[in-house]
């Protein structure tokens, strides 16, 4: 019997420290989880793609990932995302960030609603951190998009935290742009028909400061979202 295959995939910009402790992680409950009904007979790939580093992202990365994607500039994190997908070979895909450190042992609770068919696309739900991050806008825009778009009102739709299966992201023609990446995903993937759900999921990352670099970044985010919205409203797929 052929084993079920799932490919994780991690796009990373100058995370030279973060990511091997990303990395260790996943390999580690890789090992556990093996002993858990949904997971025993699944092999896995992890895919590690550097989107144009300026440190050892890349070098960091050899001793954990199977394959090792490079930019040779900054693509941004659509671009990214979509050269880890056409290199990975699993029937579900699962995207993390590369600065989740200890907490990406938690993958499995985003894996075991789509490898039980009860969910097409599953995001994780962050929980806020008050005093920490932005304002919001970002993820009011997004939100906001999402539900005129669809309908639908998700709670993290900038959640770079997903699993989907390959099919339904198959179905997807367009290239999304940066940070719009999985507002456009979620987007498409929704006027298809396709069967989205978020569950909580205890995931840590590093927090954007509100300093200057923090709001640059989420100025980019911004613009980003507001195009890939503007994209989907202009060019709906169906």
């Amino acid at each position: 019997m052929t084993k079920a295959t799932v490919s994780i995939i991690i796009p990373a910009w100058n995370e030279a420290q973060r990511l091997p402790v990303t990395l260790k992680a996943i390999r580690k409950e890789m090992s556990r989880s093996r002993a858990l009904p949904d997971f025993a007979a699944l092999a896995y790939e992890v895919i590690v793609v550097d989107d144009g580093s300026w440190d050892q992202t890349a070098e960091s990365a050899v001793s954990w990932a199977d394959k090792v994607v490079r930019h040779s500039r900054r693509m941004g994190k659509g671009a990214a995302l979509e050269s880890g997908w056409r290199v990975a070979a699993g029937d579900t895909l699962l995207f993390l960030d590369a600065d989740l450190g200890l907490s990406a042992k938690h993958y499995p609770h985003l894996l075991a609603p789509v490898l039980r068919r009860e969910a097409d696309m599953v995001i994780a739900r962050w929980s806020s951190s008050p005093g920490s991050g932005g304002f919001g806008f970002v993820r009011g825009l997004a939100a906001r998009g999402v539900r005129l778009l669809t309908g639908c009102e998700p709670v993290s739709p900038l959640s770079g935290q997903r699993a989907v299966r390959r099919d339904a992201l198959q179905a997807l023609k367009r290239h999304y742009g940066g940070f719009g990446v999985e507002v456009g995903m979620l987007v498409d993937l929704l006027k298809l028909g396709f069967s989205v759900m978020e569950t909580e999921v205890p995931f840590m990352h590093r927090e954007t400061k509100r300093n200057w670099s923090g709001w640059l970044h989420r100025g980019r985010q911004f613009w980003s979202v507001g195009r890939v919205l503007w994209q989907c409203w202009r060019k709906p797929v169906c």
